[in-house]
């Protein structure tokens, strides 16, 4: 039986997915502890799928990967034994008996076994480096990064903390030269200023959080000789985007009463954006960022409306409403409501004024990702990262147009502002009593069934109807949780990142844990979530009905049931999981170029660091995962970018771990002892310049 490693420093249990104490604070404000915001009556996803018989499976069940999560302490490093370290000539047999033969082409490296090293691992044969790192400049004037002395205004020019959603896009003209976007999800004092104290930060430390929050572009060139990717700085491409950057709301809810300040009675401007989490890139050239955990950031709220998004009632942990009031709800009650968007980035106009499109909704959005319909409309899938709640989908109504003229680019720019946004309600296809909580497959030997897409409400050019009984249009879109709650979504276990294959169309949408399934009075497995207390999460597999990604019903199957392979709960699309890595609790994931799905893991509890993961999705080998990386000490995995020659990760909240701080650090990476730990951009690739996994 493969041996994993204990989880180091955090009991368990005491914990949703490995993370520590520190992680849960200072990331989504201890979410995992709060009373479930959805207390609505709508059946779990289990719950609708037992009681719907008959209905034959449309997709067979394909197999995911999960990637093993930072223990969340400074743990012994070490590896160890993982299956199939040389996955390249494995004999084994799939679900149908006929050979497997060689990895899929894109996976054809060594396995990397699951480990604690204070490190990125990667596979024998592959070089890597630290492209970028918090507070290095990169905007022109900025100074060198000196964690004694930061200011705001010194951050503002800096790379942000805690980067999270990568995307490197291509930048004509410059040779060897592109453009990476970088999300910073949210900061953690404590392990960025010596001697924070919590109960009483200052307004320095507050304003250098502020300007650490945000996005940045930045321009990165490659070294042909060795493959190393390196930033540049000062390129006039180059920008930071932080809390106090004004953005533009857009779309139906935009100048609503809703949305006005006493700062701003247009309700069409508001400054910053927070707790960016994934996002994703439009066909016409810009990034899609999602604003997830922003409850936490605004305090003494007493609304019921408040309390559906898990906003508190008292002080907040990093106390910005001791230092400007739009940050507490009694005072200025609006100003929450103009965050828990998608927001639009242009980043080859670093004049352009970012924009928050309400017309896909407000809610915790993990990450936007968009494919066109056959006549050029976009289509977003988006996850609303929450216990119990929904995911999401926007269908466009405008055609995208072709070319980069301003009139070509602004008519782009307004596409995410008419369309219908649609919620999804699933059902199943096997009698309850086969679906016993402990992941053991149905009779019919897969976990699937049916879905439609139920429309929230529809913008136009003259005006936006609601479709939501007893909320305008305004409301639903501002309070979309409640109007997921009216017309009977499925409640899913944390939905994260949602990709569709560019090679196949189907969707894979990513469910990271919920231990609170089957515990009390909470709902307890069903076939779509076929596991009671599930701490590793699954992925599911959708397919739109004639695959046209506007349709309105799609077919559903479990294309990955997460955790150790020795499990029988585990499934990996019947690959034989002899010859697959463990995973646990998935959460970004990317396509490479052979259609191979790769994922990032966060929070594992399988004992090991946080990794990343590629797996086939078709073909013979549909179903086997393998470990590329691991990251080190208290380390979430994120990004991630797949290319033809090279791997991008973003290094999120290493040494992150209960009870570290500047002064007794649970992590020495990136540069070692004696140094500040830094969040940082890594690039990997082939020694030989080969592409990656082939």
């Amino acid at each position: 039986m493969r041996k994993l490693l204990p989880i180091i420093g955090t009991p368990s249990g005491s914990h949703p997915g490995g993370r520590s104490a520190m992680t849960c604070r200072f990331r989504c404000g201890d979410a995992c502890f709060h009373e479930v915001p959805n207390t609505s009556d709508n059946a779990y996803v289990g719950d609708v799928v037992a009681g719907a018989l008959g209905r034959r499976a449309m997709m067979r069940a394909a197999a995911v990967v999960t990637v093993a999560a930072a223990a969340g302490t400074a743990g012994v490093a070490g590896a160890l034994p993982a299956a199939a370290t040389d996955a390249q000539t494995t004999t084994s047999k799939n679900a149908s008996g006929k050979p497997a033969g060689r990895s899929a082409r894109g996976l054809r490296f060594s396995t990397v076994a699951p480990n604690t090293a204070d490190a990125v691992t990667v596979p024998e044969g592959y070089r890597q480096n630290v492209v970028i790192r918090w507070g290095e400049p990169i905007l022109r004037g900025a100074p060198a990064f000196d964690p004694e002395k930061q200011t705001a205004a010194a951050q503002a020019g800096q790379f942000g903390y805690n980067n999270d959603f990568l995307a490197l896009l291509p930048l004509p003209g410059e040779c060897d030269r592109q453009l990476l976007v970088a999300n910073h999800e949210y900061t953690n004092e404590i392990l960025m200023f010596r001697g924070y104290d919590p109960a009483n930060p200052t307004r320095q430390q507050v304003e250098v959080a502020w300007a650490a929050h945000g996005l940045s572009a930045v321009v990165v060139e490659e070294d042909r000789r060795t493959g190393k990717l390196t930033a540049v700085p000062r390129h006039h491409l180059n920008r930071r985007v932080t809390a106090t950057t004004e953005f533009r709301l857009t779309g139906p809810a935009a100048g609503s009463d809703l949305l006005k300040t006493s700062v701003d009675p247009t309700g069409t401007k508001v400054l910053g954006t927070l707790n960016n989490c994934s996002g994703g890139t439009t066909p016409w050239g810009t990034t899609l960022h999602g604003e997830e955990n922003f409850n936490q950031y605004f305090a003494n709220s007493s609304r019921a409306t408040d309390k559906r998004y898990g906003i508190g009632t008292g002080a907040t942990e990093r106390k910005w409403e001791s230092f400007d009031k739009r940050f507490d709800v009694a005072q200025e009650p609006n100003e929450v409501h103009r965050f828990g968007y998608v927001v639009e980035f242009d980043p080859y106009d670093p004049t352009s004024t970012p924009r928050k499109h309400t017309a896909l909704g407000r809610f915790k959005h993990e990450a936007a990702t968009v494919r066109l319909t056959d006549d050029g409309r976009p289509v977003v899938y988006t996850g609303d990262d929450e216990r119990f709640d929904y995911f999401y989908k926007f269908v466009g109504s405008k055609r995208m147009k072709k070319g980069s003229s301003r009139a070509v680019r602004e008519h782009n720019l307004s596409l995410l502002d008419e369309g219908t946004l649609y919620v999804a309600r699933l059902t199943g296809d096997s009698p309850a009593i086969e679906i016993d909580g402990t992941g053991k497959l149905p009779a019919d030997g897969e976990f699937d069934g049916s879905g439609e897409w139920i429309p929230l409400a529809t913008a136009t050019a003259e005006g936006a109807v609601s479709h939501v009984e007893g909320m305008s249009a305004q409301e639903v879109l501002v309070f979309t949780r409640l109007a997921g709650d009216k017309v009977g979504a499925t409640k899913m276990d944390r939905p994260e990142d949602i990709q569709p294959s560019p090679l196949t169309g189907k969707v894979y949408v990513v469910l990271t844990n919920n231990t609170n399934r089957g515990v009390g009075a909470n709902a307890k497995a069903d076939e779509a979530n076929p596991r009671n207390a599930n701490k590793h999460g699954h992925i599911l597999e959708l397919t739109e009905r004639r695959d046209r990604p506007q349709s309105t019903t799609f077919a559903w199957s479990l294309f990955l049931v997460a955790g150790d392979p020795d499990d029988p709960a585990t499934y990996f699309a019947g690959f034989p999981k002899d010859d697959v890595s463990p995973i646990s609790c998935p959460d970004n994931v990317a396509f490479d170029p052979h259609g191979n799905l790769w994922i990032s893991t966060d929070g594992s509890r399988l004992g090991s660091h946080d990794g990343l993961f590629g797996v086939a999705t078709r073909g013979s080998r549909r179903g086997e995962l393998k470990q590329f990386l691991t990251v080190p000490t208290g380390a979430e995995t994120c990004g991630p970018v797949i290319q033809d020659r090279r791997v991008l990760v973003a290094v999120q909240h290493p040494g992150e771990a209960d009870g570290a701080s500047v002064e007794k650090p649970a992590s020495t990476w990136p540069d070692g002892a004696g140094k500040i730990v830094r969040p940082s951009v890594v690039a990997v690739w082939r020694a030989d310049g080969e592409d990656i996994g082939v």
